[in-house]
């Protein structure tokens, strides 16, 4: 079991417990996916006023809602498409809420380079879910690509606990643009009826690295999780120009000595 799988298993027992107590008193899933969306809303406004704790706190609870809802819907035999269709739209909504806090904060800041950072991730992490999308409406499935909703939310929780907010988007905003264009890359795959990349010796590597396929909690995807996170705690606020962290970090302490 890899460890990204292990968090996983260690954080479904308390979720379990929730989703029994919702499914007893037979809460609509509908009605979790909207309580969800609205906290995310108040962690917005939390980002907004630079109070990055209290996000977290937010971003937390909501996201409890946004794990469990899918759940409820299948023990309750809830499912349907309008729920499907429910869910991912204020999925939408929630990202794009996330994001304007942070323009509004940058641009509180004076920090336009910042502002056009969380524009332009707020830009490709929309095209990525539209991506998958609308290629699943010409192909049967399209989940290629790394940066997808589930890593963007865990992402922001780990910038606002621990400000570093600045690393957080621009792992996320890279990643996405790579996401979508290997969404694209593999559409016209599929729909030309052309084989996937290899994935075999050196070459292989880079290819796996670059046009995502792995599923999460394996090795490769661990490995990925590993370099994010490396990025973003050791690199020094001050080389990114972060607007609301300082400091050389632990790279800078490092080099310092050298």
């Amino acid at each position: 079991m890899t460890f990204t799988g292990v968090i996983g298993a260690v954080c479904m027992y308390p979720l379990r417990a929730i989703i029994n107590v919702c499914v007893a008193m037979r809460i609509h899933p509908n009605t979790l996916t909207l309580i969800g969306v609205l906290i995310n809303v108040a962690a917005a406004w939390a980002l907004g006023f630079g109070r990055f704790m209290l996000a977290f706190v937010i971003m937390l609870i909501a996201n409890i809602f946004d794990f469990i809802d899918g759940k409820v819907a299948h023990l309750l035999e809830l499912q349907s498409e309008f729920g499907a269709f429910w869910d991912s739209t204020l999925d939408r909504f929630s990202d794009l809420a996330l994001l304007t806090g942070l323009i509004f904060l940058y641009s509180k800041l004076g920090r336009s380079d910042y502002v056009m950072i969380a524009a332009l991730t707020l830009i490709f992490s929309i095209m990525t879910s539209y991506a998958r999308a609308r290629a699943e409406s010409l192909v049967a499935k399209c989940k290629v690509g790394f940066m997808e909703r589930p890593e963007r939310i865990v992402l922001f929780m780990i910038g606002a606990l621990t400000n570093r907010m600045a690393g957080v988007l621009w792992v996320i905003l890279v990643l996405s643009v790579l996401a979508v264009a290997n969404r694209i890359y593999y559409t016209y795959l599929a729909l030309n009826r052309r084989p996937m990349p290899s994935r075999e010796g050196v070459t292989g590597l880079f290819t796996r690295a670059l046009f995502w396929t792995d599923e999460r909690a394996t090795i490769p995807y661990d490995a990925w999780v590993i370099a994010i996170l490396a990025f973003v705690w050791l690199t020094p606020p001050d080389w990114l120009g972060d607007p609301t962290a300082s400091g050389p970090g632990l790279i800078g302490l490092i080099a310092s000595r050298f």
